[in-house]
């Protein structure tokens, strides 16, 4: 592993953590001002860091109610401005876990590093889609 990758693991896991904790101030920590998000619930495109923060309070509230989310897989591919890493994690409630045990959300991040520092420009957020049959 190189050291950006390294750095890269770190702060995904130092965001992953703060998330799971439910702090706000570290979850932006890394963030850039003009990050760009796809996520799952609505609004499904976010641009901007104050339009990134507000998506968090919901999911907060998920959790306190019983929700994980817990890292199973990280994959790190950095240059040496530009990187991406793509996870999957185990995000919703036992409940739903009982029901469909392996499903994960798929995480894909889109980093750059400025002035000597990595910060996260993109973020994806999917779920497989459910069997419509």
């Amino acid at each position: 592993m190189t050291d950006d990758e390294a750095a890269i693991r770190s702060l995904i896991d130092r965001w992953a953590r703060a998330v799971h904790a439910g702090d706000m101030d570290a979850v932006l920590a890394d963030h850039a001002d003009d990050i760009v998000m796809f996520d799952v619930p609505p609004p499904n495109e976010v641009r901007g860091k104050a339009a990134y923060r507000d998506t968090w309070p919901p999911f907060f509230e998920y959790q306190r109610q019983g929700a994980v989310f817990d890292i199973d897989s990280l994959h790190i591919t950095a240059g040496s401005d530009v990187a991406f890493a793509h996870a999957l994690l185990r995000c919703g409630t036992e409940e739903g876990f009982r029901h469909d045990p392996d499903n994960r959300l798929r995480l894909t991040i889109g980093l750059r590093k400025l002035n000597d520092r990595w910060t996260v420009t993109h973020e994806h957020h999917s779920f497989p889609l459910s069997d419509p049959g």
